[in-house]
């Protein structure tokens, strides 16, 4: 439950402070590349131990959480503000995106997260349940990479050049890849710990990766 609900607030607010531009390493990036990157630790973590059906239905659920609060963060900007409320703009600027960045941002979300989980499960099999750290991070490459993709694609086709966009995609491709590589000796210890507690770790054989199967749990 408890990753559940992490992985719910990481992606809703990596969603809010998306707006702002930061520099890493002389790299002009967005804020949420601070706190996006922890949602694929988590969706590796549960891939991990409860396996790709638990992973589904945290996916779709955290979809739908960030759907709501894109939809109560409209109402509230669209609702008529007190005469005492000065900061309308400043509000607005915060909390709302255009259309297209939202629709990018659902979607890339959808195939960047079902490609991890997918990339984990498979290669967990393969690898007989070793070298979690190797397939850690090979399906937060393929995982960000396609978020990546459709992101700015979605979002900025059109907007900017073609060689920009290029360069947004591969930036930020690597430097969330980068992010799950440096966290990935707490991931590590993270992992193990879950997994004997919970007395859990999970195979998933003979099982349907079709994302829509969100009651197969």
């Amino acid at each position: 439950m408890m990753c559940g609900l992490l992985f719910t607030v990481c992606l809703i607010v990596s969603n809010i402070v998306e707006q702002k531009l930061i520099t890493v390493f002389g790299i002009e990036c967005t804020a949420g590349l601070l706190i996006f990157p922890v949602s694929y630790i988590i969706n590796d973590l549960i891939a991990e131990v409860w396996g790709y059906r638990k992973v589904r239905l945290i996916i779709w659920n955290g979809f739908l959480m960030n759907f709501l609060a894109v939809l109560v963060f409209r109402i509230s900007i669209w609702a008529p503000g007190s005469e005492h409320f000065t900061n309308q703009s400043a509000f607005a600027l915060v909390l709302g995106n255009t259309e297209r960045i939202v629709v990018a941002s659902f979607i890339a979300f959808l195939f960047g997260s079902f490609l991890n989980a997918y990339v984990m499960s498979k290669m967990k099999i393969l690898q007989h349940g070793r070298g979690f750290s190797i397939r850690a991070v090979a399906s937060t490459i393929v995982g960000e990479g396609a978020d990546s993709l459709v992101f700015f694609t979605i979002a900025f086709s059109g907007v900017i050049p073609q060689s920009a966009l290029l360069m947004l995609i591969l930036t930020q491709t690597a430097l969330k890849t980068g992010y799950e590589i440096i966290a990935l000796p707490l991931t590590n210890v993270v992992v193990k710990w879950v997994k004997k507690r919970e007395q859990m770790d999970v195979y998933d054989t003979g099982i349907s990766y079709n994302p829509l199967k969100i009651k197969e749990i």
